[in-house]
């Protein structure tokens, strides 16, 4: 028996993070009779809207970190961005906290170093060529190497925060710049990686089970803009073959990590094969897909019985699905959406808005969904998605 069915149907969970993922967590665990501390580093943030009660502290502070643990004492500890002082969760789990997936994944996926290096080197996955870069001169050096198109990534960011494509000599400083504006936490250093000439990529959402078969979602494919998606849908079309390999890669890296959970594991698929991008202990971005019940749970769902312990039997591609998301165009103390009725006029369609109190340019305010059945057209349900997101205007 797991420890959700040894003490109680409750369990206490920390969540580190109150965005829009965390938003649609923390209502799946609400559905469970579960209870969530949603913890950011300002007030109100999405997920604070909805969970029992909020902290908001920087994340980054060790001591900060460490003392909310102690104040909340809560059975799991679920990261849900890449600024946390994560070296601290080994010392939960020697303490008997429960840190998802793992502390080692946290860790390693908290920062492109250690996840590269260990798919690459230690499990021998096929990945783009890179270089690492600690300052503006070891970056030239490293593009040098590598050639040009490439692209660098700050070590800790998330949604394309940093991240640029350097095509030209005279990108090289500004695509520093860049990376040191968009980085997170106190890591200066970058990834630069050589391009790959992909024909499309996609996001294998992986659900590992403290006892059970790791699982697969139907792949997710995705359209990026600065380094952040815009449109995703499910599932993608691919080869057998590629999904095969996709799956075969997703499981021995997050066999490496260990823990329970789901995982946002990315693909570029090319004519000579599979690589391995990047990985994510966590739900994804793209994934928002699933909320148009294009699978049998969501994938915030699936997050939380895993997290829980609770078996999950499968997974079953219900429909068809796509997501595309409303951005800023501008900086709001109040920002409010016109536009809205559009999508709630339309049919197999539905809209999720976060609830963030602020916006800026390109700041993801909201999701819209849109489906079909299983036989539909998954071009068009993208298409739809598409156009309804442009039909929301996001106001001062």
């Amino acid at each position: 028996m797991n420890k959700l069915n040894i003490h109680n149907n409750m369990a206490k969970i920390l969540l580190l993070g109150s965005g829009e993922l965390g938003k649609e967590f923390v209502i799946a665990a609400q559905r469970l009779g579960q209870t969530v501390i949603a913890v950011d580093s300002y007030a109100n943030a999405p997920a604070m809207q909805v969970a029992h009660s909020a902290e908001v502290i920087n994340m980054l502070d060790g001591d900060a970190l460490d003392a909310l643990v102690a104040k909340h004492q809560p059975d799991y500890i679920v990261p849900e961005i890449e600024a946390i002082r994560t070296e601290r969760f080994y010392n939960y789990e020697e303490q008997g906290y429960t840190v998802i997936p793992s502390a080692k994944a946290a860790n390693y996926t908290m920062n492109r170093k250690s996840i590269r290096d260990l798919a690459a080197k230690d499990l021998g996955l096929k990945t783009a060529n890179y270089r690492y870069a600690a300052s503006a001169k070891e970056l030239s050096d490293a593009v040098t190497e590598i050639g040009m198109p490439c692209v660098v990534k700050p070590l800790m960011s998330s949604s394309g925060k940093g991240q640029s494509t350097i095509k030209t000599e005279a990108d090289i400083q500004k695509a520093w710049e860049y990376s040191q504006e968009g980085s997170r936490g106190d890591v200066a250093e970058v990834i630069v990686e050589g391009f790959v000439n992909f024909n499309y990529e996609i996001t294998l959402l992986t659900v590992t089970q403290r006892e059970g078969a790791t699982l697969f979602c139907p792949p997710i494919g995705h359209r990026q803009e600065r380094g952040d998606y815009q449109e995703s849908w499910q599932p993608a079309t691919m080869q057998s073959e590629h999904l095969q390999t996709a799956q075969e890669m997703a499981k021995k890296v997050t066999d490496a990590l260990g823990g329970a959970g789901i995982w946002g594991v990315e693909f570029f698929i090319s004519d000579d094969g599979v690589y391995f991008s990047e990985l994510s202990p966590r739900p994804h971005d793209t994934g928002m897909v699933t909320l148009g019940n294009t699978q049998n749970f969501n994938e915030f769902e699936l997050h939380l019985r895993a997290v829980l312990g609770l078996p999950i039997a499968e997974i079953t591609q219900e429909r068809i699905g796509a997501s595309a998301v409303i951005l800023a165009s501008d900086h709001s103390d109040n920002p409010t959406f016109e536009g809205i009725s559009t999508i709630a006029n339309a049919k197999k369609s539905d809209f999720r808005l976060f609830g963030k109190p602020t916006s800026r340019p390109y700041r993801r305010m909201g999701v819209v969904v849109t489906y079909d059945s299983k036989e539909g057209d998954i071009t068009n349900v993208t298409k739809r998605a598409k156009e309804l997101a442009s039909k929301v205007r996001v106001l001062k």
